[in-house]
C-alpha cells in the first residue's frame, strides 16, 4: 500500500546512505525504529550544501524533502516493508543557516508535508526544527525520526 503510494507521488527510493561516521542508521528497540540523522545524499553525493538562508528557502525545501525520502530508504531497508510502519512518532529536523535565518520550520515542513502526504493519519508526528552553524559534509538539512512499527 505504501509502495503504491510513492508510486503515485512519483517517488523512487534510493540506496539507503551509508553512515558518514561511527555509528548504525537505524537501531531497532522493541516496536520503536531509531534512524539516524539523514542527510540529502543521493549515490554516495551530498545534493544539497551551504547554508540557508530566505536567498534559498526552495532548495533547503528541497533539501529536506531528500532527507525524508532516506529516511524511508532506512525503514525500507531495516525492516523490508514500509507497511510495517505503525506511526511516524518523531521527526527532528536541523537547519544549516546564515544566523539571520529564522524560517527553520518552512524549511522541515517540506519533509513533514511529505510523509503526511504519503501516510495520512500514521504520519502525524512530533517535531523540531532547529537551526545550527554546521552540518556534516556542509549538507543543508539533516533529519532524524522516531518511528513506530508492528512486528
Amino acid at each position: 500500500m505504501i509502495e503504491e503510494r510513492l508510486e503515485e507521488l512519483g517517488i523512487i527510493l534510493p540506496k539507503p546512505p551509508t553512515p558518514a561516521g561511527s555509528y548504525v542508521p537505524v537501531i531497532r528497540t522493541g516496536n520503536l525504529l531509531f534512524i539516524s540523522g539523514q542527510i540529502p545524499m543521493e549515490d554516495g553525493k551530498v545534493v544539497f550544501t551551504g547554508k540557508v538562508s530566505d536567498d534559498n528557502l526552495e532548495e533547503a525545501q528541497k533539501s529536506a524533502r531528500m532527507c525524508a525520502i532516506n529516511i524511508l530508504a532506512q525503514i525500507k531497508r531495516e525492516t523490508g516493508d514500509l507497511d510495517k510502519i505503525f506511526r511516524i512518532v518523531r521527526l527532528s529536523g536541523f537547519v544549516n543557516s546564515s544566523q539571520e535565518f529564522t524560517q527553520h520550520p518552512k524549511v522541515i515542513n517540506a519533509a513533514s508535508d511529505l510523509i503526511f502526504e504519503i501516510f495520512g493519519e500514521k504520519g502525524k508526528h512530533s517535531r523540531i526544527a532547529v537551526g545550527v552553524t554546521s552540518l556534516p559534509l556542509g549538507s543543508m538539512t539533516e533529519i532524524d525520526a522516531i518511528v513506530e512499527i508492528v512486528n
